[in-house]
């Protein structure tokens, strides 16, 4: 069983900042971290490996300050780790990134085959949740996004079952192998690094692609060129003025307390009273 987990390098979204003058993210002096979202997708991958033997690679797109991120994955129990970097991947969006990952996975392919890719739901730093489906939709795979819990998996059968949390409850879903799977929060908790595999993270080989060495065969497709997304502005919300107003009720019931609200409602604002005296009619 082999496993391919695609990973992302972000800044700490808990400490990210505006610069007031140009609205762009202020990234010096934030922590790096891998995106938590792709830490339940690598679990994942771990598990299997655990289960029915196999390899995890792990690759990530991004500059060389990517490769701590890598070794990190090493360190979790991953077997190998390609970071693909290349000056010409600058300003890739969702589109242009899922072009080189596609790519990536197709070499990875080619040395050994690939039975599952795995990413988590998002990441932090973007939120579009575009990357996963895009892949998927690159290599031809069947794609399974915002999966809970693995079921089970034949790998004679080559099939899997999963549970995808969907509106309104829970999907339970049978596909074929290879597929792709994005993973949702809360799904696993992740493993302690053992005290070998620091050893080995850090003494690994990391290897490095650039764009000829992940298979590139359209340059006009990755980075600035191959992005047709552009961010107009980045903006920190306004806080708000007011605070949150206590209402008490004397006797202290559900209904007291409900019709209280909806007056105190009504009286902030008239016309959601008016419209739902209308509706009551």
């Amino acid at each position: 069983m082999h496993s391919v987990v695609c990973i992302k390098q972000v800044p700490d979204s808990a400490q990210i900042r505006i610069h007031p003058v140009t609205n762009t993210i202020m990234r010096q002096g934030v922590p790096a971290i891998i995106n938590p979202y792709d830490l339940f997708a690598l679990e994942e991958a771990l598990r299997l490996k655990d289960r029915f033997g196999g390899k995890v690679t792990v690759i990530s797109m991004g500059p060389s300050q990517a490769e701590p991120a890598l070794r990190k994955a090493l360190a979790y129990g991953a077997d190998d780790a390609i970071l693909i970097t290349d000056k010409s991947f600058a300003g890739a969006d969702t589109l242009a990134t899922s072009y080189v990952l596609a790519a990536a996975i197709r070499q990875i392919a080619r040395e050994e085959p690939v039975d599952m890719v795995f990413t988590g739901k998002q990441t932090i730093d973007g939120d579009t949740a575009q990357v996963g489906p895009g892949v998927a939709k690159r290599l031809e795979l069947q794609l399974l996004t915002y999966v809970s819990r693995i079921v089970s998996v034949d790998p004679d059968k080559r099939e899997i079952v999963v549970e995808r949390r969907a509106e309104g409850g829970v999907q339970v879903l049978r596909t074929a192998l290879p597929c792709l799977i994005t993973m949702l929060e809360g799904s696993n908790a992740m493993r302690f690094g053992t005290m070998p595999d620091l050893f080995r993270a850090a003494l690994h080989p990391l290897r490095q692609w650039d764009r000829t060495a992940a298979g590139i065969e359209d340059v006009t497709k990755v980075g600035l060129k191959g992005s047709p997304t552009i961010v107009n502005k980045v903006f920190t919300p306004t806080p708000r003025a007011t605070r949150a107003e206590m209402i008490t009720v004397d006797g202290g019931s559900s209904q007291d307390l409900a019709a209280a609200l909806i007056a105190r409602m009504g009286t902030l604002f008239p016309q959601v009273e008016k419209e739902l005296a209308k509706r009551a009619r």
